[in-house]
């Protein structure tokens, strides 16, 4: 489990919390739908079908890294959360961004290793022109 430090204190339940911990490996499917529409709820979006681009959807990253709180914190909610301000949104935006990212560096790993031997096989012609 993580922990993210906040710079600026929020109240939950009437207490100030200067530390959220976080575990991305909570959220379930449930959980991430709910980020999801809350995420279109904040944007006053109907929650239409688009397909944005995952590292520029940076409202849905903070909303994922909502529910990885929620996920170890179930006494918390996204209204305690929503209190966030300044740089501490940024950190919580970290969260999600590193969630969504995750299975695209599987991917990125697996293609750069395919290419490694796909590249050592390669052999390249020797010119014939003099120079």
């Amino acid at each position: 489990m993580n922990s993210i430090k906040l710079r600026k204190p929020i109240k939950i339940d009437g207490k100030p919390v200067d530390e959220l911990t976080y575990d991305v490996d909570e959220i379930t499917a449930e959980a991430f739908a709910e980020a999801e529409q809350r995420k279109f709820q904040a944007s006053g979006s109907k929650g239409a079908i688009t397909a944005p681009v995952i590292e520029m959807d940076y409202s849905m990253q903070l909303y994922i890294g909502f529910a990885a709180i929620i996920a170890v914190n179930p006494k918390y909610d996204y209204n305690d959360l929503l209190r966030i301000s300044g740089r501490d949104l940024i950190s919580v935006q970290r969260v999600g961004r590193s969630f969504m990212l995750a299975s695209g560096e599987e991917t990125e790993d697996s293609e750069s290793e395919a290419g490694k031997s796909v590249n050592a096989s390669e052999t390249t012609p020797a010119s014939s022109t003099q120079a």
